[in-house]
């Protein structure tokens, strides 16, 4: 869908460049690009859309080199959601949504039964919301109409950059299970800059772990976890300890037990971070085992959950 091939970005002032981008985001996938600031995940993703023009190499869009597309078109095939959400003040949340199907030329009436199905779609009442300013909505909801606007047209692919972070964690964690949820009914392929790992391995199918201008490792949330590449990436993912044994009781998603246990693999209570992982790599789900006995089972989301509570009291202590 989207194919880096040795893409380099280099800047004549102080700001940090990119060297040599090779890697691939898959259709319908979500893509996250996380890395500490200076690491050129934002460049990297406004290169996408060329907000940004490449230095070196090439980036393919369904197997077409982007500099191939007329500019328009890549961009109305491409949704933008930015961290300012930058909603156009003096237009009505309606207005705001119709901008790019009006440059397309869609009908009015193709306009208006989108806006309604796209803000049903992220909780927002049409007839409640439409004629609002953006002024007169909370931050969380002109967020859901800047997501909103940049699906109106109906791209292919969305990039989205930071859109949470300025929001408090209540409305971030809220709006990050709907964005979940959006995609399992749109399929989009999106591409979605943070800095902040917990949301990372919450979102994302697979990540891609930047550093000085360079992508360090590629994985996905349970390829990251249990098999780092190295330091920095365990460190950043806040793993100092890779084979920490951690309280699998609370990572159970059932207690339904199981009588039939060839069909399921079992593990140990006692397994670590890493055995659990390994094991969720090759099963959707697995049992476990306490004293002989089997006392529920896990699955790839339950242990995620638990890992980034653990990264969240880490961070507090």
């Amino acid at each position: 869908m989207i194919q880096f091939e040795k893409v380099s970005k280099n800047f004549n002032n102080s700001a940090s460049g990119i060297t040599s981008l090779s890697f691939t985001i898959n259709k319908g996938e979500f893509f996250v690009l996380i890395g500490p600031s200076g690491s050129g995940k934002t460049t990297t993703l406004k290169m996408i859309n060329h907000l940004i023009e490449i230095s070196e190499g090439t980036i393919f869009i369904n197997g077409k080199k982007i500099s191939d597309y007329d500019i328009h078109e890549l961009r109305w095939n491409i949704g933008y959601v930015l961290q300012q959400i930058a909603l156009f003040p003096h237009m009505s949340i309606e207005e705001n949504i119709a901008v790019v199907p009006e440059m397309k030329k869609w009908s009015k009436e193709k306009i208006a039964k989108r806006t309604d199905d796209l803000l049903e779609m992220v909780g927002l009442d049409p007839q409640v919301y439409k004629q609002r300013k953006p002024n007169e909505l909370s931050g969380g909801q002109q967020q859901r109409v800047g997501v909103v606007r940049a699906l109106a047209a109906d791209p292919e692919i969305i990039i989205m950059d930071e859109p949470f972070s300025a929001l408090d964690p209540i409305t971030r964690e809220k709006l990050q299970d709907d964005i979940l949820k959006l995609q399992k009914n749109i399929k989009k392929t999106i591409v979605f800059v943070t800095h902040d790992m917990q949301e990372a391995l919450k979102l994302g199918d697979r990540i891609g772990v930047m550093k000085d201008g360079e992508i360090v490792q590629v994985g996905t949330p349970n390829e990251l976890i249990s098999h780092p590449l190295n330091d920095f990436i365990r460190e950043f993912i806040g793993g100092r300890n890779k084979d920490l044994t951690f309280d699998l009781e609370k990572a159970i998603s059932s207690s339904e037990m199981y009588l039939d246990l060839e069909t399921i693999p079992v593990i140990s209570i006692t397994s670590s971070m890493q055995q659990v992982l390994e094991a969720l790599a090759e099963q959707d789900q697995v049992g476990v085992k306490k004293d002989g006995k089997m006392i529920g089972v896990i699955n790839r989301q339950s242990v995620i959950r638990h890992l980034l509570t653990n990264l969240k009291r880490d961070e507090n202590e």
